[in-house]
């Protein structure tokens, strides 16, 4: 099979959008079908194209960046505000919030 009979079986059109569309329970209206038909075909064809390049011998990139992200110092830069927050609560005990039992 050529490239091109696999591009022509691998096209989606409205109607196989519509149909996974009400699978997954969306609703498209015939213009949101097509339009997402033609974009999910430009994805494919892209895939496809990436199909093609020789990656033999390549390690598997880690991170885009050469140096790791430098960790800043842990420093305390906020007060605690505990107390003024539980001032408004219902009811608190030793630093908690206290809410009602759900599960019995």
């Amino acid at each position: 099979m050529s490239t091109s009979d696999t591009q022509q079986s691998a096209d989606l059109n409205a109607q196989i959008v519509s149909n996974i569309a009400n699978l997954a329970r969306l609703s498209l209206d015939e213009s949101q079908s097509a339009d997402y038909a033609q974009s999910l075909n430009k994805i494919l064809a892209m895939m496809e194209s990436l199909k093609g390049i020789n990656t033999d011998g390549i390690e598997p990139l880690k991170s885009p960046f050469d140096n790791p992200q430098p960790l800043r110092e842990d420093v305390v830069s906020e007060e605690n505000h505990r107390v003024e927050y539980q001032a408004v609560a219902p009811a608190t005990q030793d630093g908690l919030y206290l809410v009602p039992r759900v599960i019995e």
